[in-house]
């Protein structure tokens, strides 16, 4: 009987011990009162997407800066520029046409987006305006932060700037136009960066 109880007494115990340490007997990773931030979880966006192999012969080859995971990432599309492939506002409006594109599925997949407003367009100088001036629909501080970036960072070196590492924008109203530059902080933080832009001469 002495066996017995001794061998109940030992069992008990065991399952006692067991039950006040059920971290250890879960998975043997110890447990701590401390709250572990192990930061977000990866993106899984590509950031990238391929040309379209169908489109149509004769088309000019165009860059546009579309946004992805917070940064912006250029992005090759194929557009029409008829009779006047040198002219600012033609280019400049082609460029346009394609921020404001909804992304294709396969950019889509790849987690491109634009932010640009739909109608949003631009045109040439008006009379008194500085030289190579670009006139938007909306003042050019009104627009998002990142859509301002995109559409200063798309036109810049292209024929639409003249080939100039700086565009001139200005808007509807009477507002002198400003000359904006696209920065490494504008493509890799388009959100906060400093889009101001300066005065010109």
């Amino acid at each position: 009987m002495k066996t017995a109880n001794v061998r109940i007494r030992t069992a008990a115990l065991a399952l006692t011990l067991l039950g006040s340490f059920p971290a250890l007997s879960a998975c043997g990773i110890r447990g701590t009162a401390v709250p572990v931030d192990a930061g977000g979880a990866p993106s899984r966006a590509s950031c990238v997407a391929r040309p379209d192999p169908s489109a149509a012969a004769g088309l000019a080859t165009v860059t546009v800066q579309l946004e992805c995971a917070s940064q912006l990432v250029p992005v090759t599309r194929r557009v029409s520029l008829p009779d006047k492939p040198d002219d600012a506002a033609v280019v400049a409006g082609a460029l346009l046409d394609e921020l404001r594109k909804v992304p294709s599925g396969e950019e889509a997949d790849a987690g491109l987006i634009t932010v640009v407003p739909q109608r949003l367009t631009i045109a040439g100088p008006r009379p008194g305006d500085p030289a190579g001036t670009l006139r938007l629909s909306r003042e050019p501080g009104e627009l998002p932060q990142v859509a301002l970036a995109q559409v200063v960072c798309s036109l810049v070196g292209t024929a639409a700037a003249d080939g100039r590492s700086t565009v001139i924008l200005g808007g509807p109203g009477d507002t002198r136009p400003l000359s904006f530059g696209c920065t490494e902080e504008m493509r890799t933080h388009p959100d906060t960066a400093d889009i101001s832009g300066t005065t010109v001469p």
